[in-house]
């Protein structure tokens, strides 16, 4: 493994992305960047080198060979994760939990906090990793698919959805189903897990990616 992945450039995308409702508030979703930072450390561990882009979260045990950029509105995410995709990767991990609705229109001023009811019309955000493949089409790319209470065959297929719809070598499939963590890695024949923690999700990614990366 140390083999395939020694000097290899790797990015990962991490975190929550925000999306604004006024000039002072946003909404953002429950990511804590947390399997971002751990897989940067890992890839690092063996010789990789690793640029995090990593939202609004703090990085605490972030290796400092890192290279580390952040972002915390959905645009920035997409506009700087296309700016680095021209540096010709090696290995994409796009682990972003990306909001995937907007309100239509964001007011410029702080909406009066009186208001009784306030009502906001969301329209569908452009999904980001289907856009990754046709910015970097040589580069090894895992997207990973958050479904907190689908059964293991339903999250399986969900999975396969998303490798097929954005062109992906790999998928990590994860939930929260019983309050308990569980992930599987699945590429387009294939699916190995239950893990059960994150550390472990991470170890067994990478040791998956060094076989696939090695073949392709």
């Amino acid at each position: 493994m140390a083999t395939n992945l020694k000097g290899k450039k790797v990015l990962i995308t991490s975190g929550p992305t925000w999306v604004a409702i006024d000039n002072v508030r946003v909404i953002s979703n429950t990511a804590t960047g947390e399997t971002g930072i751990l897989l940067a450390n890992k890839f690092t561990q063996q010789g990789s080198r690793v640029t995090l882009l990593l939202g609004p979260v703090g990085a605490a045990g972030l290796d400092g060979k890192i290279k580390l950029k952040r972002f915390s509105y959905f645009d920035e995410l997409s506009i700087l994760l296309t700016k680095e995709l021209d540096k010709d990767y090696d290995i994409v991990i796009h682990a972003a939990a990306v909001s995937d609705f907007k309100p239509i229109s964001a007011g410029n001023k702080k909406i009066n906090s009186r208001v009784k009811i306030l009502k906001l019309t969301f329209k569908p955000t452009p999904k980001i990793i289907n856009c990754l493949r046709e910015i970097n089409p040589r580069s090894f790319l895992v997207g990973f698919k958050f479904e907190p209470d689908l059964t293991t065959k339903k999250l399986i297929k969900e999975a396969r959805n998303l490798i097929k719809e954005a062109a992906l070598d790999l998928a990590v499939a994860n939930s929260a189903r019983n309050s308990r963590y569980s992930a599987y890695l699945v590429n387009a024949k294939k699916s190995y897990g239950p893990f059960l923690s994150k550390p472990q999700m991470a170890k067994n990614l990478l040791k998956l990616i060094g076989r696939e990366y090695a073949r392709s």
